[in-house]
């Protein structure tokens, strides 16, 4: 349960090996925030920029500084460790407090906001990315990465879990196989089991349907995502207006997130999914043992504004992803990352 494989590619093999995050200015990430903020209301919200530390640390020192429970401070997402991560944190006030004098290692409060509501999980909108490919191969592969950066603006790629949800070496998984066998863990420890579990089954689904050809088309049998929300619908029959819209990213195929319920497809795409979920019995029954819903997840991650320059031996790759989507995917289909 360790070992996290290297799913199929869509766009052939990586280019060429580079490296990413040499230094924290290398990765910068920036939510795009979903909403209005009412401009009144109980809770404060806070711009934030961090460098090397992640959410949920913040979320703490937010709290303490504050005096409430971490329960208490909100975030739309977890953002990158290793990067410059610019995210919204939402803060209940439970008394006065003085945002300016705060201070902590690695973060700065760049904007303040108040709002009537906490801020929730998936609230952003998605986020975008500015991030350095290091290697001494760029000017020899100039063409091979205009090529590839233009089938991805057209095609998209697939949409894979990221590396992290797994954790270093796979930990997360670690946690998860400790969590079937009947070990108790904290509340966070684990939701980032029970994600990491229903994730690997996920990538799994879609690694075959990659293998297929088929992660970027509508099935009979599938549930078809549409592009920018949660919402699907059931596909019985393909017609032409399917293929087209799904050619034209309006809508997406999709595959399961494992848990009670599943699979939610038919025909033959429900038969490969509960092959996937047979292949990994322990986990897909730990997730139903532990109450886990099913649901669904778009096998194919539009990705938008794509663009990319060089300089110094460096390849600079700027885009935007909705929200859960993973810029590792994207680079995945490039080159080869080293760590």
């Amino acid at each position: 349960m360790n070992d996290i494989p290297e799913w199929a590619r869509a766009h052939g093999p990586g280019l060429f090996a580079a490296s990413i995050r040499a230094q924290a200015s290398d990765f910068v990430v920036v939510e795009c925030c979903g909403f209005e903020f009412s401009g009144d209301g109980e809770h404060d919200y806070l711009w934030i920029e961090k460098i090397g530390s992640n959410t949920h640390w913040v979320a703490e020192c937010l709290a303490k500084y504050s005096g409430i429970p971490v329960r208490d401070v909100g975030y739309a997402g977890l953002k990158d460790r290793h990067a410059v991560t610019r995210q919204w944190f939402s803060v209940r006030r439970a008394g006065p407090v003085d945002w300016d004098a705060f201070t902590a290692d690695g973060m700065v409060i760049l904007e303040q906001k108040v709002h009537r509501r906490k801020l929730r999980r998936g609230a952003h909108s998605g986020n975008s990315f500015h991030i350095a490919l290091r290697s001494d191969d760029i000017g020899t592969n100039l063409e091979g990465i205009q090529d590839r950066i233009a089938v991805i603006d057209q095609s998209g790629v697939p949409n894979y879990f990221g590396e992290q949800r797994f954790g270093h070496g796979g930990g997360n998984m670690e946690l998860g196989r400790q969590l079937f066998a009947g070990r108790k863990l904290s509340r966070h420890k684990r939701g980032i089991a029970l994600s990491a579990a229903r994730s690997l089954i996920f990538n799994e689904i879609l690694g075959v349907r990659v293998k297929q050809g088929s992660w970027n088309t509508v099935l009979p049998g599938e549930l078809a995502n549409l592009d920018g929300s949660a919402s699907v619908f059931a596909v019985e029959e393909v017609d032409d207006e399917l293929i087209s819209r799904c050619d034209a990213h309006d809508i997406h195929p999709s595959g399961s997130l494992w848990g009670i319920g599943a699979p939610q497809s038919a025909f033959d795409v429900a038969h490969l999914e509960r092959e996937v979920a047979q292949a990994h019995a322990e986990i897909a029954a730990g997730l139903t043992s532990a109450g886990v819903d099913a649901s669904t997840r778009p096998l194919r991650l539009r990705v938008r504004d794509l663009k990319w320059t060089t300089e110094d031996g460096v390849c600079w790759l700027d885009f935007s992803l909705p929200k859960g989507g993973y810029a590792t995917t994207v680079l995945h289909e490039i080159v080869d990352l080293q760590s």
